[in-house]
């Protein structure tokens, strides 16, 4: 199937968790969050490896937009393969906003006491900040 995105100009996208592979599809464009920002990928990109941030991931072909909420990992880009490795990849339409608000708050009040604690509630925030981003675009292009 690689050779076949390779021949005909288009990506191959492959989402994968520990637990399943989430995608696997062909796509003109792919978008991601990466650690410092956000990343586009078209068919023939040159080779990257990059670490993922906590965010969106938008995979288009045609008119149609696949979007979901990545929770870091990593993502390489070879031969117009984008393989992204990540903890949790949820559909956006999956994401619900005042669960995740109410999850935001509670990790802002987390008692944090030592550089360990720190981390987990910086990392619970950021988390919770990825999904709201997504789940507000998500609303906000329903209403289009």
């Amino acid at each position: 199937m690689a050779d076949h995105a390779k021949s005909t100009g288009e990506l191959r996208c492959i989402v994968v968790t520990p637990e399943t592979t989430v995608v696997d599809a062909h796509a003109d464009f792919v978008t991601l969050t990466l650690a410092d920002g956000e990343y586009g990928v078209a068919p023939a990109h040159a080779p990257m490896i990059g670490r993922l941030g906590y965010g969106e991931l938008r995979i288009r072909l045609g008119d149609s937009t696949q979007r979901y909420y990545a929770d870091g990992g990593f993502v390489q880009v070879l031969n117009n393969v984008v393989s992204v490795l990540t903890h949790r990849a949820v559909p956006a339409a999956m994401l619900d906003a005042a669960t995740i608000t109410e999850q935001l708050h509670t990790a802002q009040s987390r008692p944090a006491a030592g550089n360990e604690q720190l981390a987990i509630r910086e990392r619970l925030i950021s988390q919770a900040r990825g999904q709201l981003r997504v789940a507000g675009a998500t609303s906000t292009s329903a209403h289009h």
